[in-house]
């Protein structure tokens, strides 16, 4: 048996339901636009919701150099264009619209918050990496009111390292008075999450909550959960 004294999680889709979160923001504002432009709400929601998956699964170091809020008014410019509309003063509006909306849908999955309180009752320090930006993650934790759960909070921007990066999973685990051999990562992205975790040596968790598998020839997880509140067995 490995023995874990730290436990480090992802923050969306893992903890939280991010995709109905940004998915409904999306729609709420594309729905608003329609209404005054004439357009097909649901194509307008589909047209950001590409641009935003396609930004995120690109996001590199120089990614962290631009204000959230002006790389999500650049996508808004980018999915209203894609159905005709042309409008500054839209997209902006949009992509401030969009931040606001976000906050209504913030909910941790069931069982998120109990398995966070019985990890630590059971002594264990708890960390996140997240690969999200302090500018809107710092509140969005705040909102969730996990943030008093964890020893350490870890983001993109603010320790300069993405994942899968090995190295801030193992600046994770120096951090807080750990090795990878008794550490835990817990995420919902295979390639992301999962991989990083193992190249750095951790014990790894998918919470793997869209039914996907493993990549052809990629090393496997240590476990698989369908959702959050499977995880304390394992553990």
């Amino acid at each position: 048996m490995r023995r874990i004294d730290l436990a480090l999680f992802d923050l969306d889709d893992t903890l939280h339901d991010d995709t109905a979160a940004y998915q409904s923001a999306a729609e709420e504002v594309a729905r608003e636009v329609a209404a005054e432009h004439g357009i097909d709400a649901l194509a307008l929601k589909a047209a950001y919701i590409a641009q935003a998956e396609g930004f995120w699964s690109r996001l590199d170091a120089d990614s962290l150099k631009e204000k959230l809020a002006v790389t999500r008014a650049r996508l808004w410019r980018s999915a209203l264009e894609h159905v005709g509309v042309e409008d500054d003063a839209v997209a902006h509006r949009s992509a401030r619209n969009y931040h606001a909306y976000r906050k209504k849908y913030f909910t941790l999955y069931p069982g998120a918050a109990e398995l966070l309180r019985d990890l630590k009752g059971r002594g264990m320090k708890l960390g996140m990496i997240t690969n999200g930006l302090s500018e809107t993650h710092r509140e969005k934790i705040a909102l969730l009111r996990i943030g008093e759960l964890f020893d350490a909070v870890f983001i993109a921007d603010e320790v300069g390292m993405i994942k899968p990066d090995p190295l801030l999973f193992a600046h994770a685990c120096t951090t807080l008075g750990s090795s990878p051999s008794h550490s835990a990562m817990i995420g919902d992205r295979y390639d992301r999450d999962i991989r990083g975790a193992h190249d750095a040596g951790l014990f790894t968790v998918w919470v793997n909550v869209r039914g996907e598998s493993v990549p052809h020839g990629a090393p496997p997880p240590d476990a698989t959960c369908a959702t959050i509140s499977d995880v304390a067995r394992v553990l």
